[in-house]
């Protein structure tokens, strides 16, 4: 009895000593789930969602290079009730997509054909990047960590039409955004970066993109049943398994999506099954005893996997093009959204463990972050003693990842994060309404302690701070940079549109009562009356540009650049002609006796109307 008893009790001690050996030894995933039970607990955790906020799902589970779970969870055609299968059902994967570029560059790196640190205007042709505002060299890592300065840019990403398909270089020269800051300085998470890498790798290899990935990675791993050939009607085979994408509808229906296409393919282009997905999520995970078949050395995998970007010790960054996961053990990570369709794959190689979640959802989080977050864990959330007072990072915060040229500025204003002191060591976020908590464990560094599932991939955030003041906060994707304009200023922005918008779509009203009086009393129609119409009808045709845009841009947000320029046309256009208006007013103002109603009424539309113009420049809406 006192062997059995020591020996009982030295195993209580491994477990309390060594938690994660023991789990391992277990064979439970990374948060400590068995994996007998894990059908069990993914069946019960998804029943919420599927059929209600989901229209279908397809999960994988891997332990120890074995799929341990694979299933199909609703419906890829709800209205056929088509079964989602992980073996059968075509599924878009979005930005997941982004990590075979980034293979495929280690490939190169590997060959000696990829210098990681070597500036990219060696591999590009000369003046191919011609919004450059700083001479410092871009790098590959700096577009693996895209950190390279570039703006986000939404036009001639997606297309509702094939026919404007074009090639990734012509792409790449028509969408080119700003640099807009200092190469290796600040994250925000960049299509163009990645798409801008896959056709240096065109420019090395000689081949499309897609054909170096379909010899290099599909072929090796047998992945038979992925494309990143588009469109995909070209593949008649893989186009009939696909799945029918969805935006959530009424009363819990679904409104199926209509087909969108990518010129940037290599940013969000793959079409595949989660079997293929866990195929290459296996590769990245061989034990030490099997050799890899991505590349010519184990090594070079292992450095994939590495550490490459942080932005402070102990804070999750990148390897490589892989985002860093703040879990039970150290978790790599990407997600992918596409108009109707989202993904998550997660892979944690110090326990042998994955998770892939594909859906034909739009923004789907609940699966796929949420169901992650509770098979992979948290990390350690240990306090530190005497941190810094949670007041000094309170604040209004816009993301890097945002257009700074052009109207769509305006957008990142919409929807800032506010960060507000709950007590000495935690805080408050707010983001378009969705809130979280978080503790504080080091200096300036914060952990999610409860809230929404959209910050679960940003479990982790660090305040970079400088004498007292916050420079910037990192997060998973982007950074995120103090306020550049304050509330009043935005608010009086705010009143000022609005009033003129409304003043000049009812003031033609008024005018044409004020004209019909005018003619039954016989009055003749002084000059300087006809050209307060032309001001007035300028201001009213700018108006409804303006707000005609918007419905537009709410409507379908991604759209070719061309189709919005007649808007932007009509904006000069409205504008001069206004400007032309008040100036002649002005000269004819004192020409003409008006009586004091009149001089109020030429006024107030001539001082709406310099208003109008100053707002629509601020806020850069003729570009």
């Amino acid at each position: 009895m006192t062997r059995r008893t020591g020996v009982f009790l030295y195993i209580i001690l491994l477990a309390l000593c060594f938690p994660h050996s023991f789990s391992a030894a277990e064979n439970t995933t990374p948060s400590g789930i068995p994996i007998d039970d894990l059908e069990e607990f993914v069946d019960d955790y998804v029943e919420e969602y599927i059929g209600d906020t989901v229209a279908g799902a397809s999960i994988i589970a891997i332990k120890d290079n074995q799929i341990v779970l694979s299933k199909g969870y609703g419906y890829a055609d709800v209205e056929n009730q088509i079964p989602m299968d992980p073996e059968a059902t075509v599924l878009e994967w979005g930005s997941i997509t982004k990590l075979f570029v980034w293979v495929s560059a280690m490939q190169l790196a590997e060959q000696g054909k990829l210098d990681l640190k070597e500036d990219i205007r060696t591999y590009l042709p000369e003046g191919f990047l011609a919004k450059l505002n700083y001479d410092d060299p871009i790098t590959i890592l700096n577009l693996m960590h895209h950190n390279a300065g570039f703006e986000d840019n939404i036009f001639d990403l997606l297309f509702d039409s094939p026919e404007h398909l074009v090639s990734l270089e012509e792409v790449l020269k028509t969408a080119e955004p700003e640099q807009v800051f200092k190469p290796g300085e600040v994250v925000a998470y960049s299509n163009y970066s990645t798409s801008l890498a896959a056709y240096i790798i065109e420019e090395i290899t000689g081949q499309p993109f897609y054909e170096y990935v379909e010899e290099h990675i599909f072929e090796e791993l047998e992945m038979n049943h992925s494309t990143m050939h588009l469109p995909m009607e070209d593949n008649q085979e893989m186009e009939f398994q696909k799945g029918k994408g969805y935006f959530p509808g009424e009363n819990g229906g679904f409104i199926e999506s209509q087909p969108f296409y990518i010129s940037m393919y290599p940013s969000g282009g793959i079409n595949g099954t989660a079997t293929d997905l866990a195929k290459f999520a296996q590769a990245l995970m061989l034990p030490d005893s099997e050799n890899t078949s991505l590349f010519l050395e184990n090594e070079t995998l292992s450095e994939l996997l590495t550490t490459s970007y942080a932005p402070e010790e102990g804070v999750p960054g990148l390897a490589h093009g892989f985002w860093e996961y703040d879990g039970e053990y150290r978790g790599l990570t990407h997600s992918g959204n596409t108009v109707a369709y989202s993904s998550n794959m997660q892979i944690v190689p110090e326990d042998n463990f994955a998770i892939i979640i594909l859906t034909n959802q739009a923004d789907e989080i609940d699966l796929l972050f949420g169901l992650t977050d509770k098979l992979v864990g948290r990390g350690d959330q240990t306090v530190q003693e005497n941190l810094p007072l949670t007041s000094e990072i309170e604040g209004s915060y816009l993301s890097a990842r945002r257009t700074y040229n052009g109207f769509m500025n305006l957008y990142a204003y919409l929807a800032p994060l506010h960060v507000k002191p709950i007590n000495n060591n935690e805080i408050e976020l707010n983001l378009a309404g969705f809130k979280a908590t978080y503790t504080q464990t080091n200096p300036y560094v914060y952990k999610l302690k409860s809230g929404d599932d959209v910050f679960i991939p940003s479990n982790v955030m660090y305040f970079h701070e400088n004498d007292g003041e916050i420079m910037q906060i990192s997060t998973t994707y982007a950074d995120y940079l103090p306020m550049d304009k304050n509330k009043p200023f935005l608010y009086i922005s705010l009143g000022v549109f609005i009033w003129c918008v409304v003043y000049f779509l009812i003031n033609p009203f008024i005018l044409f009562v004020q004209a019909i009086l005018q003619k039954r009393r016989k009055k003749k129609i002084l000059m300087v009356t006809k050209w307060n119409w032309i001001l007035t009808l300028s201001g009213t045709a700018l108006a409804v540009n303006i707000v005609v845009l918007i419905i537009r841009m709410l409507n379908k947000p991604m759209r070719i650049y061309s189709d919005l320029l007649p808007h932007f046309i009509g904006n000069y256009v409205f504008s001069v002609t206004s400007f032309i208006s008040v100036v002649v007013i002005i000269v004819l103002w004192r020409k003409n006796q008006l009586s004091k109603g009149r001089k109020i009424g030429y006024l107030l539309t001539c001082v709406s109307s310099i208003l109008f113009i100053a707002c629509l420049i601020i806020w850069q809406m003729y570009s």
